[in-house]
């Protein structure tokens, strides 16, 4: 694995994911991916491994990162997703930062810690087109496209999500940014069933959707996502944009397309956001697609 980590390249300061296995690009290692977060790096394990192939990987880890103080694992094929310290110091929480925004981070309890790395290009796109914008962010998690369009000079952020507790982790991550939280809402609830609450802080100039591919009970990406492309009229300004997220391996860009040629094909198709190099994938369409749309004038 360390012979496909350019470590020439890695940031001391910013966070990055070194090694992507799941993109099935790397036979053997499909299992595997790595990150760093400075001082931390970070084993993600789909499937077991041995104590000697980690103890291997981790000394190695160590001694090529310039800076890197603590090494640990994160066992995703096992129940609760549990992580286990290696090496080096003992670092449960930490302040990452992406494009020099503060992202708080735990590495002790929850399965997913806070922050998706292949969505470091999308939140740039988000600080960058943000100027003077009211925008609205669904499924919005810890909110951190919400902490990209706020310091990108966003007029006003919206973040809805059913998870009250990831929004709280939100309200801190803008507060860990200095941002002033008068220009940001949170709001705890199921959004397709609460299309009121949305549209309360509307109209929008920019839409951001990044839904979960399935939980139980919650959401099935391909059930749901249109209801949300129908009530576009309802929420968006004109000639408004939408950055459409779509991360589920067995859906393409074509899903994507074709749900808004039935139900909003005013909508122009403007581009892609590309996920940063490292996520190449063996077959193309497998990973994370983020395709941008304005809404009609």
């Amino acid at each position: 694995m360390l012979e496909h980590i350019d470590f020439d390249t890695i940031d001391g300061i910013e966070c990055q994911r070194l090694f992507h296995g799941r993109g099935h690009a790397y036979p053997g290692l499909e299992h595997v991916s790595v990150d760093y977060f400075p001082p931390l790096a970070l084993i993600t394990l789909y499937q077991e491994e041995s104590a000697q192939w980690l103890d291997e990987n981790a000394h190695g880890l160590m001694t090529s990162i310039q800076g890197c103080r603590s090494v640990k694992v994160q066992y995703r094929c096992r129940p609760r997703a549990p992580f286990e310290q290696l090496l080096g110091d003992e670092i449960e929480q930490l302040n990452a930062i992406e494009h020099g925004l503060k992202y708080h981070l735990n590495f002790s309890q929850n399965q997913n810690f806070g922050l998706f790395l292949d969505m470091r290009n999308g939140r740039q796109w988000v600080m960058e087109n943000s100027q003077d914008r009211n925008v609205l962010n669904l499924f919005a998690y810890t909110c951190a496209f919400s902490v990209a369009s706020i310091a990108g000079g966003g007029k006003q952020a919206v973040n809805i999500d059913i998870a009250k507790a990831a929004l709280a982790k939100g309200r801190d991550n803008h507060r860990l940014n200095d941002h002033q939280l008068s220009k940001v809402k949170f709001e705890g609830v199921d959004i397709f069933k609460s299309w009121a609450r949305l549209k309360k802080h509307g109209p929008y100039d920019l839409l951001i959707a990044d839904p979960p591919s399935f939980q139980k009970g919650s959401i099935d990406v391909k059930r749901d996502y249109p209801k949300i492309i129908k009530r576009l009229p309802e929420l968006m300004n004109p000639g408004a944009e939408l950055m459409l997220c779509l991360n589920s391996p067995d859906l393409g860009e074509d899903f994507i397309f074709e749900m808004i040629a039935e139900h909003c094909p005013q909508c122009q198709f403007i581009g892609r956001v590309e996920p940063p190099q490292v996520f190449k994938e063996a077959q193309a369409g497998k990973g994370l697609k983020v395709l941008l749309f304005r809404y009609p004038s």
